[in-house]
């Protein structure tokens, strides 16, 4: 079909009725504000390549939808990750393919049987295509506002010193600027809680959750905590851009995710210094990837106790006795992970803390992918019926 730039829009926009109406009871049911986000960048994203088909399609074959269709989503998908939209994969390529199919639904039955002239019309819709457009406004103020009466309420938390513990007790945002320091600690008691930007120093831990759900410590920085930096249990969490310092208490422990194994957790591009431990599980999944653990007297990090997850593109520097552990019953998959300046602590007999970029042991299976372990006194250790394998 030839079509005019109107048409484009026009033939687009009745199917983003269908992603609009689903978006308000996607926000009601789950209270979160990402269906209304992705609906947005989905009409954004479509509104704008309408405009650049325009330009360089003067005829657009029938078999041209699903290459478009790829091309678009890749950008929506694009701009979710960029954007940092929290929308989980499967629901958002669902909202993204029942609009698609919706429109091609449409293109190719619904408006020709509607209007006899679609095709000679350049796919435009009449008197129609300005109606269609107000409807779309409509559903999308109403999304929006339906959206933002179910969002979390955001506590901001001004420059200074605040003491704690602060008790999180229901769904909310907590934020600040890197100068708002938090004394004694954050506990967090209830599910869909952020916390952003903010310094906490001492307490047992610096944040513990527990029994929660959908938890995000994102640019946040905790030190001098006791125990654990980041104390997690029975909980998802994800942690990004965060920044532990334990300094040298040989008690502490940077990021502790532990019981929590129905639940995903991630943390990501975090930096953990000093303590025991940087980042340890057990009888937990987790991704840890892109993180920096440097100075650890014990291990760099951990994955033990049925733990299931991945280590991937960590960097673990100058820890004692063992970089990477993947331990007791374990199943972890290392990948491209750079360990090094391991140091030697095997004096009291035990040979699987002899400076190892990567110890497996007690039943763990481990699969491997280009890793970097020779900048250390040993580079793999497998003890007590572990495994390891190519990954793949």
């Amino acid at each position: 079909m030839a079509y005019t730039l109107r048409g484009r829009i026009e033939s687009r926009l009745p199917a983003a009725l269908l992603a609009l109406v689903v978006t308000p009871i996607l926000t009601g049911a789950l209270h979160r504000w990402w269906p209304v986000e992705l609906a947005g960048l989905m009409l954004g994203v479509g509104l704008a390549f309408d405009l650049v088909y325009d330009r360089v399609l003067d005829y657009q074959p029938g078999w041209a939808a699903l290459p478009l269709g790829l091309l678009e989503l890749a950008a929506v998908m694009g701009l979710v990750r960029a954007l940092d939209v929290h929308a989980p994969l499967a629901p958002a390529l669902g909202l993204f393919a029942g609009a698609w199919l919706a429109g091609q639904v449409l293109g190719h039955a619904g408006y020709p049987l509607l209007r006899l002239s679609y095709g000679d019309d350049g796919g435009e819709l009449g008197r129609g295509g300005p109606a269609v457009a107000a409807v779309v406004l409509l559903l999308f103020a109403g999304a929006a506002g339906a959206a933002r009466a179910t969002h979390p309420p955001t506590v901001h938390l001004a420059a200074g010193v605040h003491r704690g513990p602060i008790v999180i007790d229901r769904a909310e945002t907590l934020t600040g600027p890197a100068d708002a320091v938090v004394l004694g600690g954050i506990v967090v008691r209830a599910s869909q809680v952020h916390i952003h930007g903010l310094t906490v120093v001492g307490g047992d831990y610096g944040i513990d959750i527990d029994g929660a759900r959908d938890v995000t410590v994102r640019g946040t920085t905790v030190r001098g905590a006791r125990l654990d930096g980041i104390h997690v249990r029975r909980s998802s969490v994800t942690l990004k851009d965060c920044r532990v310092e334990s300094g040298e208490n040989p008690w502490a422990q940077g990021i502790d995710i532990s019981y929590t194994f129905h639940l995903m957790s991630l943390v990501e591009r975090c930096v953990v210094t000093g303590g025991q431990e940087g980042i340890v599980t057990h009888s937990a999944m987790a991704m840890l990837r892109d993180n920096r653990v440097l100075g650890t007297s014990l291990r760099g990090i951990s994955m033990t106790e049925m733990s299931m997850g991945a280590v991937e593109r960590n960097s673990v520097h100058g820890a004692v006795g063992v970089g990477i552990l993947c331990g007791d019953h374990s199943t972890c998959e290392i990948q491209r992970n750079h360990v090094s300046g391991t140091r030697d602590d095997s004096a009291d007999g035990d040979r699987s803390r002899a400076g190892y970029g990567l110890v497996v042991q007690f039943g763990a299976i481990a699969e491997l992918e280009r890793n970097r372990f020779g900048a250390n006194p040993l580079q793999v250790g497998v003890f007590s019926d572990a495994w390891i394998r190519p990954s793949g």
